[in-house]
């Protein structure tokens, strides 16, 4: 696919699609169940030593601004009437008139590191605070994060070009299909850039038609970023994110039940079955493995729409673990992961074959391990690679690798209470370390160690030797 821009290399955020999937499905979803809560998100840089200069600040603000001119074109709206028939048209109809307002909504800072001399070059730490309905402002995370990784290698490590990155692509994708891996590129979040993403995805689609052509095992089943999938003219692949479950915990104030409350209202809102990949480790897999158990409760509209309604919630004879298609697997040891949902859905005696979605910092070896641990305990397999392929570089004067930011956007409060997420990895707690605390005594939550949580050094560190 020919690539046709106003300038060679377009900066910034250019279209209201230039996002991931899930976070239309989650606003759709907020859309319809909770549409005047107010909330706030909070930003944190994982990899800290990495610092920003003013100017790139500055040109940061000018892309963040900038979201507020954007607005759902006519030929998108049609794409996700035609390609996303589960979100619901009074979403799109609100969507079709949606605008984002990132002058009331958002706060950029920027705190110097020693002396400020207000020079362009002066280096400092940045932070960004979001605030308002939740339905107005769920969409930010991931235009901002992909600003700022833009930014980031835009003004302070500059030492790298495009070259080779369509090709380095299509090669990681063919050894993937070569193992008979299905895989869908997940990497707007911390990508390059824009135009990276476009270079890597076509090198994909072109690895995936060769296989094809070969008759390789492997398939790439798509992108979860909605512009790219209607570039390409393919299905945006999306799940729910942790912010559902972080968002409904901190609404209701009820931990031991949130899980279930969570997958009780999509299922509501999109129907059984649909958009039917659970994510499981919010606030610990085992928590989440005892509502996924249980027998779903409709809510009573739900019920009376289906001509079933009684008084309150309508009790199925089906568990929500027996309606979803599987789980994704986001955090700590993907081999414990993996023999815990054998074991689970053994003692429910669900015969079908589940689906195990992995997400969690992604690179080929780990793939192709996941896949066979899968195989061998009798999982479909699928990989959202997102980084590994979209911020992948060499600096060019030494051979180092490039090393992508670690940064991440997430919700910090919903109506007046704390957010938090605990995870299944130490790492990756967020949220106010209190509530984190009281909520893993309340839960029984068991800290496990695991050799790959390091979350300072995710992607490699300056020191490691870029790729060939």
């Amino acid at each position: 696919m020919d690539f046709n821009w106003s300038s060679e290399f377009p900066e910034g955020v250019l279209s209201f699609l230039d996002t991931d999937l899930y976070k239309l499905t989650m606003q759709n979803a907020v859309f319809q169940h909770y549409p005047h809560v107010d909330v706030t998100y909070a930003f944190t840089n994982r990899t800290p030593e990495k610092k920003f200069s003013r100017k790139a600040f500055v040109w940061l603000c000018d892309q963040i601004y900038k979201l507020g001119h954007i607005s759902l074109k006519d030929e998108e709206l049609r794409f996700l009437r035609s390609h996303c028939k589960y979100l619901t048209a009074p979403y799109l109809n609100f969507l079709s008139e949606f605008r984002l307002s990132p002058r009331e909504q958002l706060t950029p800072t920027f705190s110097p590191i020693g002396e400020d001399t207000g020079a362009d070059d002066v280096l400092g730490d940045i932070h960004i605070e979001i605030s308002g309905k939740w339905v107005d402002t769920i969409l930010y995370e991931i235009p901002l994060l992909a600003l700022t990784s833009e930014a980031y290698f835009k003004f302070m490590d500059t030492d790298w070009n495009y070259d080779g990155q369509e090709e380095r692509a299509f090669e990681k994708g063919l050894q993937l299909l070569q193992a008979g891996c299905t895989l869908s590129e997940f990497g707007t979040r911390r990508r390059r850039d824009y135009h990276t993403q476009a270079l890597v995805f076509r090198g994909l689609v072109n690895a995936n038609k060769k296989a094809a052509e070969g008759g390789l095992p492997g398939k790439l089943t798509g992108t979860s970023n909605v512009h790219l999938a209607m570039r390409f003219n393919l299905a945006p692949i999306g799940t729910v994110a942790h912010e559902w479950f972080m968002g409904i915990a901190a609404i209701t104030n009820d931990y031991e039940n949130a899980n279930e409350e969570a997958l009780r209202r999509w299922v509501a809102c999109f129907g059984e079955g649909v958009l039917g990949i659970a994510l499981t480790d919010t606030f610990g897999t085992p928590a989440f493995l005892r509502s996924f158990a249980k027998p779903i409760k409709h809510l009573a509209e739900t019920a009376e729409a289906a001509g079933t309604a009684t008084a309150g919630a309508v009790e199925s004879l089906k568990t929500y673990a027996q309606i979803f298609t599987g789980v994704r697997q986001d955090s700590g040891d993907p081999a414990r992961f993996v023999k815990m949902m054998r074991e689970f859905y053994d003692r429910q005696g669900i015969k079908d074959v589940k689906t195990i979605v992995f997400s969690d910092s992604l690179d080929i070896e780990k793939c192709i391990e996941y896949k066979r641990v899968s195989d061998e305990q009798g999982f479909q397999s699928s990989f959202g690679v997102g980084t590994y392929l979209t911020n992948d570089f060499t600096q060019l004067t030494t051979g180092k690798k490039s090393v992508p930011l670690n940064i991440v956007i997430k919700l910090s409060s919903a109506a007046g209470r704390p957010a938090i997420k605990i995870s299944d990895n130490v790492g990756k707690n967020t949220g106010d370390s209190e509530k984190v605390a009281e909520v893993k005594r309340l839960l029984g939550y068991v800290e496990k160690e695991w050799e790959g949580g390091d979350e300072t050094k995710r992607w490699g560190t300056g020191d490691d030797a870029g790729r060939p």
